[in-house]
């Protein structure tokens, strides 16, 4: 059993609270996972009876629109804590999680985490810190899908990728999406992305080879963004 005291992305999260004595309690009760690229987490909807820590791998939260199609509304890293609003609002989930690659995750208790949120001052400060960043970044993900137009919140998801998650040794960026996942995470047709793309490359943008994406020109991209 990995040593919670130990583990780097704790750092990251709102486990960084923890003395020693409470981070050895948490690797007593939690349970690691394996998440294989393509497989949930949980799903939206699913009650989430427990909190997730990211340890390495990247997962798309996504929400299942009216048309079918999955919205995705943010991507997840290591050092991230998942589940943690559904648990504390005692509600079923309110989006997917899906592993982007494959994943390693510590599954903790709700009845464990709980308990240090009612005992730990700094833990449960950090947690409605976390939570209330979730809802600022859903809210200027909001206004941007009703003010931006598909190609500046294409350009601005570039950006973000290479900034936020970074890039391969060949300079593309790290996190490969799918033509479609793309589509979805700035609200638009797979067929409008794949233009845009297109556009991109003719413009000396962007570099594409199959699936991957190299960004050439960010400063031109933010001036669209």
């Amino acid at each position: 059993m990995s040593k919670c005291e130990q583990c780097i992305v704790r750092q990251f999260s709102s486990l960084k609270a923890f003395n020693k004595d409470e981070l050895i309690k948490i690797a007593n009760c939690k349970t690691s996972y394996t998440i294989k690229k393509g497989e949930p987490l949980f799903e939206e909807g699913e009650m989430v009876n427990g909190v997730f820590c990211v340890k390495d791998g990247v997962c798309k939260m996504t929400k299942l629109s009216d048309n079918g199609k999955d919205q995705i509304v943010k991507l997840a890293k290591p050092g991230e804590l998942l589940g943690q609003r559904s648990m504390i609002s005692e509600e079923a989930a309110n989006l997917s999680a899906i592993a982007l690659e494959d994943m390693e995750v510590c599954f903790i208790p709700k009845s464990e985490i709980m308990q240090f949120f009612n005992e730990n001052n700094k833990f449960s400060m950090n947690m409605m810190k976390a939570i209330c960043g979730d809802l600022k970044e859903a809210d200027d993900h909001m206004v941007n899908m009703a003010q931006k137009t598909v190609k500046q919140r294409l350009a601005e998801t570039l950006i973000y990728l290479e900034n936020f998650h970074g890039i391969n040794e060949d300079k593309s960026l790290k996190i490969q999406l799918s033509r479609d996942e793309l589509a979805g995470m700035i609200g638009t047709a797979t067929e409008s992305c794949i233009r845009l793309l297109s556009d991109f490359k003719k413009n000396n943008l962007i570099e594409i080879q199959g699936k991957k994406i190299i960004l050439l020109d960010k400063i031109q991209l933010k001036k669209i963004s």
